[in-house]
């Protein structure tokens, strides 16, 4: 009587098991092809082959170390800036006859140091970019999440860069602008994935680290300017506003692209996008937490004579609670899941962090 049930299911089970050698032996004929092939030649075919193929193993060793472990990564390292033990505002003289640096350019140039400087750059790693089997590893669930943060605070680096040449590294409208700020805006505006070799003429190029490094450089010789009486730096209250509006855009553009991924989240379906979408949010939030300490600082006195200390506080209070979600597995599960879905959570506390700027900004314009 089940003898009928029973052999329906060997049959079932036996399809599928053929269907799973037939997807083994495609994936492993080339392989199994190029031995073969490889075995009928001579020590000078073999030897640069295998070459080849060390270099290739090597190579993808080392992508696995700089995606896996992150160095100088510190997830409270705002925390270690004290610029309330500054005596002046920016630019304003000191009682050694200096003047005051910018926070925000010390910021902005550790952030690019923690990048390219403390830690490697994966963007424009030559495997990285090949992708696997001509993949994007953003499409896959492999090696792309630091890769997304390290995107997510340079989103961050070239806003500052912006800023700091149009409106705060200058004198209203009528000044000229500093060619240490300009160098930096442009080094740090170069291509994300830039390595030192191309395929067109000239087929050198600077590198993404060389060019960052560059940055860095630059925002620190202004720094020097600044400290030198030298430079300008204008904290009015007006450029404090449309900086924090060009930031509120930025978080609104992030939180928008978190809400399509969302939607297309499933009940029970992976979300191979999810990672690289939540660790770019995540390196906005980490950037901006040192950059709302250093704007405190630079304008102080806007925020004194504004009152603003209050909500500036709970901003920063929000930011340093968003720099605790680091997940194992970054999950996005559909609302009617049970699934977490951590693309919602780190959309929340942008969401959060963005009703306070506009706060901040709707008392500055009163």
């Amino acid at each position: 009587m089940l003898d009928p049930v029973i052999r329906f299911f060997q049959g079932v089970f036996a399809a599928i098991g053929r269907g799973i050698g037939i997807a083994v032996a495609a994936l492993l004929w080339p392989f199994v092809t190029f031995r073969a092939w490889l075995s009928g030649r001579g020590w000078y075919v073999k030897i640069p082959v295998f070459a080849l193929l060390l270099t290739l193993a090597a190579g993808y060793a080392h992508l696995f170390y700089i995606t896996q472990f992150w160095r100088g990564h510190d997830p409270a390292f705002a925390e270690g800036y004290n610029f309330a033990k500054n005596a002046v505002a920016v630019g304003e003289r000191k009682p050694d006859n200096s003047c005051q640096p910018s926070a925000l350019v010390t910021v902005t140039a550790d952030l690019a140091e923690r990048n390219v400087g403390l830690d490697s750059w994966v963007s424009s790693h030559p495997l990285f970019k090949a992708g696997l089997f001509g993949l994007d590893w953003k499409e896959t669930p492999f090696f792309d999440n630091k890769a997304a943060f390290q995107l997510g605070v340079n989103q961050v680096l070239r806003r500052n860069a912006v800023e700091l040449v149009d409106r705060l590294g200058r004198v209203r409208g009528t000044s000229s602008i500093n060619p240490n700020l300009q160098a930096a805006r442009e080094a740090i505006n170069y291509r994300e994935d830039a390595w030192y070799f191309t395929f067109t003429p000239p087929f050198l190029q600077p590198s993404t680290q060389t060019r960052f490094a560059d940055a860095q450089r630059n925002l620190r010789a202004f720094n020097e300017e600044l400290s030198r009486c030298a430079a300008d730096f204008d904290a009015r209250a007006d450029n404090l506003m449309q900086y924090l509006d060009r930031v509120t855009g930025d978080i609104g553009a992030t939180s928008d692209i978190l809400q399509k991924r969302l939607g297309r989240a499933g009940i029970v379906r992976f979300d191979r996008r999810a990672d690289d979408r939540f660790w770019f949010a995540y390196g906005q939030l980490y950037a901006y937490r040192a950059v709302m300490k250093a704007l405190r600082s630079d304008f102080r006195e806007v925020v004194t004579t504004r009152n603003l200390d209050l909500i500036w506080n709970r901003l920063e209070a929000q930011l340093a609670d968003a720099a605790r979600l680091q997940p194992w597995v970054v999950a996005n599960g559909s609302p009617n899941s049970i699934i977490k879905s951590h693309l919602e959570t780190v959309g929340f506390a942008l969401l959060r962090v963005r009703s306070n700027l506009v706060e901040v900004r709707e008392i500055l314009d009163r």
